[in-house]
C-alpha cells in the first residue's frame, strides 16, 4: 500500500498530500514561476522519495521518475543507465507508478519518455533476469509491461517518445504506444528483432505497427529482425521526426512539446450522441483541446465516420479565444 507523505515545503508552494510511489509535484508551475535562472532545481517524487534534479543518491537509484521540463511539460525519466534502460522487474512497478501519476496531474499537457543517459533510450526487456524467471514470471511480466504500454497509449495527454540510443524490442514497443516518437540523428538501432532470437514482440509491438505502417511493412521488419537508422526509420514512418545533427532527440521533443502545450487551453465539450454517454464522465463538460483531439484521433480506426464526427463536437469559440488562426 502507498504512504501518503507530506510533500516538501518550499517557499511560496502550498504544502501538499501526494503518494510517495511516483508523484510529480501538484505545485510544480508555481515553483517554476518563482525560479531565477541560475536556480533550475526541479522536485520530484519517484519510488524512493522526494529529490530534486541537482542529483541524489536517491534520484540516482530510481529506475523511472518523473520530472518537470518545462511549465506543461514533464519527462518521464529511464534511469537504467548500465543496463541501457533495459525493462527490469523494478524498473516496470516504477514505470507503472509514475504513469498512474502523471495521468491524473492537470498541470501536466506532453509527457515525453526519454533517457537520463546521453546516447540511450531503452533496449528491451532484461534478458539477464529474465533467464532467472520462471515461466510463470515471465508470463506475468508480458502482462504486466502489455498492461503498462497500455496505460501509456491511453494518458489523456499527448506522449513523445525521444529515442537518443538503441530501441529494440520492448524499447521500440514502448515508443509505439506513444503518439510521436523523435530519434536522434545518429542513433543505428530501432527495430524488432525478436524473431532472430526464435519469439514473436510480445508487448504489442505486431499490433502497434501494423497499424502504424500496414500489413507489408511491419511483416518486413517483423519477419526479417532488422534494426533501422534513425533517417531510414523516419522513410518507413517508424519515427515521425529525426533531431538535427547538432541536436539530441530530447531537444527536437521539447520543441515540439513547447509547440503542442501551446495549443488550445481550453473549449467545452457538447456530447450528442448516445454512443459517447457512456464515457462522458471523463470529459466533465470541458477537456483540454489536444485531449479532446488525442481522444478522437485514436478512436478513428475503430469508429464508422458518423459516430467518429461525434467525437469532434462543434464549438463555438469563447470571446477570449475568437480572432484569426
Amino acid at each position: 500500500m502507498s504512504i501518503l507523505m507530506p510533500v516538501l515545503r518550499l517557499p511560496g508552494a502550498v504544502p501538499t498530500l501526494r503518494n510517495a510511489t511516483c508523484g510529480l509535484r501538484s505545485g510544480s508551475s508555481q515553483l517554476a514561476r518563482s525560479r531565477t535562472r541560475t536556480q533550475t532545481r526541479s522536485w520530484i517524487i519517484s519510488a524512493r522519495g522526494i529529490q530534486n534534479s541537482s542529483g541524489t543518491s536517491s534520484q540516482e537509484s530510481a529506475e523511472a521518475f518523473l520530472e518537470e521540463a518545462k511549465p506543461g511539460i514533464t519527462f518521464l525519466q529511464l534511469n537504467r543507465p548500465k543496463a541501457k534502460n533495459a525493462i527490469s522487474l523494478r524498473l516496470l512497478k516504477e514505470f507503472r507508478e509514475c504513469l498512474d501519476t502523471v495521468h491524473f496531474n492537470k498541470n501536466t499537457r506532453v509527457l515525453i519518455i526519454r533517457s537520463t543517459t546521453v546516447g540511450s533510450f531503452c533496449a528491451g526487456a532484461d534478458l539477464a533476469e529474465r533467464r532467472t524467471m520462471s515461466q510463470l514470471q515471465v508470463d506475468k511480466f508480458l502482462l504486466d509491461l502489455r498492461a503498462a504500454l497500455g496505460k501509456l497509449e491511453n494518458l489523456p495527454m499527448p506522449t513523445v517518445a525521444a529515442i537518443d540510443g538503441p530501441a529494440l524490442g520492448g524499447g521500440l514497443e514502448l515508443g509505439l504506444a506513444c503518439d510521436l516518437r523523435v530519434a536522434g540523428h545518429s542513433v543505428t538501432k530501432i527495430g524488432l528483432p525478436e524473431t532472430k532470437l526464435g519469439i514473436i514482440p510480445g508487448a504489442g509491438g505486431t499490433q502497434r505497427l501494423t497499424r502504424l505502417l500496414g500489413l507489408a511493412k511491419a511483416k518486413n521488419l517483423i519477419f526479417t529482425g532488422r534494426s533501422l537508422t534513425a533517417s531510414e526509420a523516419l522513410e518507413y514512418g517508424v519515427v515521425d521526426y529525426v533531431s538535427d545533427p547538432d541536436k539530441s532527440a530530447v531537444d527536437k521533443a521539447l520543441e515540439l512539446a513547447e509547440e503542442i502545450a501551446a495549443n488550445g487551453e481550453a473549449i467545452p465539450v457538447s456530447i450528442s450522441s448516445m454512443l459517447l454517454r457512456t464515457i462522458a464522465h471523463t470529459f466533465n463538460h470541458s477537456t483540454p483541446g489536444i485531449e479532446s483531439c488525442k481522444q478522437a484521433i485514436s478512436r478513428a480506426p475503430e469508429l464508422a465516420l458518423e459516430p467518429g464526427l461525434s467525437l469532434s463536437p462543434l464549438v463555438t469559440p469563447t470571446s477570449e479565444r475568437v480572432g484569426p488562426i
